[in-house]
C-alpha cells in the first residue's frame, strides 16, 4: 500500500504539470505552491514567489512583491466565501494581461480556513488586456457591491502603474479633471527650477505635493527617481506661522550656508510652509533674499489662498507675492471634487492592508455613500483618519456604515432633510401696509370726512393728511 507521503508527492507532481495555471495560498496568505503553467504565464520562477505573502493592495514598488499582491484573492475568501475575479500581470507595453480566476477557500477541522486554491481559467482569447478606458465589469460573478470594490481596486492598480515613472506621483490619487491638472503641473515643476506656490486648505496635502516635486528633481533638468520611500535629502521645511522673525531669519541663513557647503551636489529645496502667515516685517527681507538666492537652491511655498489675491487686498507684499508665484498649483478641497473620494478611500484602505494581517475588500455601498455625502472640513487628512478608524472597527471583509463615526451619519441625515430657509419679514413694508389699511378703514367709516377719521385714529387732522400724502392716499387732492 502506498504511503500518504508518496500519494501527496504524486498529486503535487500532477498539479505541477497540468496545463491549467493554479496556485495555493496557506492561511497566512503565503504562496506555498504554484504550478509550471502559472509560472510560465507570469514570467517568473516558482522560487521567486514561493513563501511570499499576498496582500490586497496595489502600491508595492518591488516588482515581485507587486506580482505576488496581484495574486491575492478578494478578502471575502479569507472568511470562507468562494469568489471569482481576475489575476493580472504587467506587460512590456505597459498594459495589464489578465486571466479570470476562481478562488476556492479550503476549510479544515471545525471549518477553520486553512488556505485558498486559485484556478486561472482560460479565456476566449490568449490574453485579456485592460484598456485605458473604463474598467471591465462583466468578468466576475460577485454581487454588485463586490464588483464596485473590485473596480476601484483595478482603477487604483492602473493609476499607480501609469504613474510609476514619476516617483510618488502615484500617491496623488484622483480621477477629477482638477487632480489631472495638478499632476501635470507637478511634472512641469519637476523639470523647471522655478519658484512654486502650492495653494489649498490645510489638510489637503500641500506639503506632500512639495515633497513629491523635490523627490523627482535635480537641477540639471533630469528626473531623479528614488525607489522605496521619498528621498528628502536637501529639503528644509520652515514654518512661517510658527517661527518668530529672529529665528526665521537665522534658520533661512543656515539653509543658505548649508547649501553653499554642499557645492550644489545635493539638490536642495527650501519650503516656506504657510507663507501667507509670514510676519509683515519679514516679507521685504525674503524679497531681498530671493534677489540673491544662491544657485541650485529651489524655493517652494504653501498658502491657503493665492498670494497675488492677498496682495490685491493689501495684506501681503506685492513683490514677494509675484516672486513666489512663478508656478501656482491649486489643490481644490474635497467638497469640490467628490468624484475623487471613492478612489482616495480605497487607496487609504489598501495602504492599511499592506501594513498588517487584516485584509479588507473595500466599502459597502452604504458606507461609501456616507463618505461621499460628507463635506470633509479636515480634507484628505480627515478622510485618511476616518478610514483608519473604520478599518480598525470592521469585523467582516468590508467597511460598512456601522463602522463609520457618528458625525458621518449625522451629516447624511442632514443631507436628506435640509433645513428650510425661514421667510424674512420686511418690517417697514409690513407696518406701512398696516397703517394704510387703518387709514382707509377710518375714511370709509367717516364717509371721507378727514376730521372724523382723524378722531377715530386718535391723531390730528394735519397729521392724518401728511400721512395720506406720504402713503399716496391723497392723490388729486389739494393741500
Amino acid at each position: 500500500m502506498r504511503s500518504a507521503r508518496t500519494t501527496a508527492s504524486e498529486l503535487l507532481r500532477l498539479l505541477a504539470e497540468i496545463s491549467t495555471p493554479i496556485y495555493w495560498l496557506d492561511e497566512q496568505r503565503r504562496i506555498v505552491f504554484i504550478n509550471r503553467a502559472a509560472c510560465a504565464w507570469l514570467g517568473v520562477s516558482a522560487e521567486e514567489l514561493i513563501g511570499r505573502q499576498c496582500r490586497y493592495q496595489s502600491g508595492d514598488a518591488d516588482p515581485i512583491s507587486a506580482l505576488a499582491d496581484s495574486l491575492c484573492p478578494p478578502p471575502e475568501v479569507f472568511h470562507g466565501h468562494r469568489a471569482s475575479g481576475c489575476v493580472s500581470k504587467p506587460t512590456a507595453e505597459g498594459h495589464l494581461e489578465r486571466r479570470h480566476a476562481d478562488f476556492i477557500p479550503l476549510p479544515g477541522e471545525d471549518d477553520h480556513w486553512v488556505g485558498t486554491l486559485a484556478i486561472l481559467q482560460a479565456t476566449n482569447s490568449a490574453t485579456d488586456r485592460d484598456s485605458s478606458a473604463a474598467p471591465l465589469s462583466g468578468d466576475t460573478v460577485d454581487s454588485a457591491p463586490s464588483s464596485e470594490s473590485r473596480i476601484l481596486h483595478e482603477l487604483l492598480q492602473r493609476f499607480r502603474r501609469e504613474s510609476t515613472q514619476w516617483h510618488h506621483l502615484d500617491r496623488l490619487v484622483g480621477r477629477s479633471a482638477a487632480m489631472a491638472r495638478v499632476r501635470e503641473q507637478i511634472k512641469l515643476a519637476a523639470v523647471n527650477n522655478c519658484t512654486v506656490l502650492i495653494v489649498g486648505p490645510p489638510g489637503i496635502g500641500r506639503q506632500h505635493v512639495a515633497r513629491t516635486i523635490h523627490a523627482v528633481v535635480n537641477y540639471r533638468g533630469d528626473i531623479a527617481r528614488t525607489e522605496g520611500t521619498l528621498n528628502q535629502t536637501g529639503l528644509s521645511v520652515i514654518s512661517c506661522s510658527a517661527l518668530p522673525p529672529d529665528l526665521l531669519r537665522s534658520t533661512i541663513g543656515s539653509v543658505i550656508e548649508r547649501n553653499k557647503m554642499s557645492n550644489g551636489l545635493t539638490p536642495a529645496t527650501l519650503l516656506l510652509a504657510d507663507v501667507d502667515r509670514l510676519a509683515a516685517e519679514m516679507q521685504p527681507e525674503i524679497v531681498r533674499w530671493l534677489d540673491s538666492n544662491p544657485q541650485n537652491l529651489r524655493t517652494m511655498s504653501t498658502a491657503r489662498e493665492p498670494l497675488e489675491v492677498l496682495a490685491e487686498r493689501g495684506s501681503f507684499h506685492a513683490d514677494l507675492a509675484q516672486r513666489l508665484s512663478t508656478l501656482v498649483i491649486e489643490l481644490p478641497p474635497l467638497v469640490k471634487r467628490r468624484e475623487d473620494i471613492p478612489l482616495l478611500a480605497q487607496s487609504f484602505m489598501e495602504d492599511l492592508n499592506a501594513q498588517g494581517e487584516k485584509q479588507l475588500r473595500g466599502f459597502a455601498t452604504d458606507a461609501m455613500d456616507r463618505l461621499c455625502l460628507y463635506d470633509w472640513p479636515g480634507q484628505i487628512d480627515e478622510l485618511a483618519a476616518i478610514v483608519r478608524q473604520a478599518f480598525a472597527q470592521a469585523e467582516t471583509f468590508e467597511i460598512t456604515s456601522a463602522d463609520l463615526p457618528k458625525k458621518l451619519h449625522l451629516a447624511a441625515e442632514a443631507a436628506r432633510h435640509p433645513r428650510s430657509t425661514p421667510e424674512t419679514i420686511d418690517l417697514e413694508k409690513f407696518l406701512t401696509q398696516v397703517e394704510t389699511e387703518l387709514i382707509q378703514r377710518a375714511l370709509r367709516q367717516s364717509k371721507g370726512n378727514k376730521s372724523h377719521a382723524a378722531r377715530l385714529l386718535g391723531i390730528t387732522r394735519p397729521r392724518l393728511y401728511r400721512r395720506m400724502v406720504q402713503l399716496g392716499l391723497a392723490a388729486g387732492e389739494e393741500q
